[in-house]
């Protein structure tokens, strides 16, 4: 029998770190699961959960003495980050160690839309500097991104069927909505990393990894004609956009841990990103040098968003962090 590989995530209840693991335990003979949390996390019922289905659950203090946090990665093949910005400076350390440790390959948490390195997105340049900090320590690495959920991308229903937290959500036509972006059932991301993280192909690559590609206007047609019901389509134009994201700068730059601004400067450059530069999609993911996911690993069974949409409506598929 092949030597399975001994896999390490941080971040694991989380909607991402979910989806990751949903996608390595449903291949119990390739992997050997390890979810590393938070003393104060242990008991949590996702956890709870993963101990059920084989995997292994220990304690991690990611503040503390980098030397404990070296002990515990060593021998693994693959660790995993699915923790947020919230969580920057203990990615930091979970990097710095995976050095030390000589992990196989570490995979940080990028886990997003498609888009130039610099200058788009403040969280992306975030994320730009972690992997800055990888390189800089000759860590093996590989960079996932997986375009944009499927569960972000719907406006409510009239009748309450379906509602979601519209701060997160592209609930509004950005632009003219008819610049495609690549999407995403966030239940098929799992899927993709089991593949990724075994290929040699992609050791020190990036890989883009969606479902379909399609604008705003054919999302909401597709809602309209599956639920029944007629969506009002509120525009967001380009301009008001940008003046948004521009006065909530001036008061970050007056407050800059305001969590609100905070909000708006970040949801407001995702949706420029995807609704007006158009930067989510395979092309501009080539032009990038991304590895084409869906091509590499062509029998992976991507969710179509009507299949999503009808599991959305008949309650099989909850809406992350939605109201529900």
């Amino acid at each position: 029998m092949p030597q399975r590989t001994k896999v390490a995530i941080v971040g694991a209840s989380g909607d991402t770190g979910s989806s990751v693991v949903q996608g390595l335990l449903s291949q119990p003979d390739q992997f050997d699961l390890v979810a590393f949390a938070r003393v104060e996390s242990l008991e949590k019922d996702e956890y709870a959960r993963l101990r059920e289905r084989g995997a292994s659950v220990l304690p991690i203090d990611l503040k503390g003495p980098i030397t404990a946090v070296v002990e515990l990665l060593k021998d693994f093949d693959v660790v995993i980050s699915c923790m947020t910005l919230l969580s920057y400076e203990d990615e930091r350390n979970l990097i710095l160690a995976a050095s030390i440790a000589k992990v196989g390959r570490y995979v940080p948490s990028f886990f997003g839309p498609c888009c130039p390195p610099r200058g788009v997105m403040g969280a992306r340049e975030k994320k730009e500097d972690l992997l800055d900090l990888i390189k800089l320590h000759y860590l093996p690495y590989t960079i996932i991104d997986v375009g944009w959920w499927y569960q972000l991308s719907l406006p409510e229903l009239p009748s309450g069927r379906l509602t979601v937290q519209a701060e997160i959500s592209n609930t509004e036509i950005i632009g003219d909505g008819n610049t495609s972006m690549a999407l995403i059932d966030n239940r098929d991301i799992g899927k993709f990393v089991a593949r990724i993280i075994v290929d040699p192909r992609t050791k020190n690559k990036h890989v883009f990894c969606y479902g379909e590609v399609m604008c705003q206007n054919e999302i909401f047609d597709i809602l309209e004609n599956l639920s029944g019901e007629r969506i009002s389509r509120h525009q967001l134009p380009a301009e008001t956009l940008t003046k948004q994201i521009g006065e909530a700068l001036a008061e970050l730059a007056k407050n800059p841990t305001d969590p609100q601004n905070m909000l708006v400067v970040g949801m407001g450059q995702y949706r420029q990103l995807l609704g007006v530069r158009g930067d989510n999609t395979p092309q501009k993911a080539r032009y990038l040098n991304y590895l084409d996911g869906k091509e590499m690993y062509p029998d992976v069974r991507i969710t179509p968003l009507k299949e999503y949409i009808e599991d959305a409506l008949a309650g099989k598929a909850t809406v992350p962090r939605s109201r529900r």
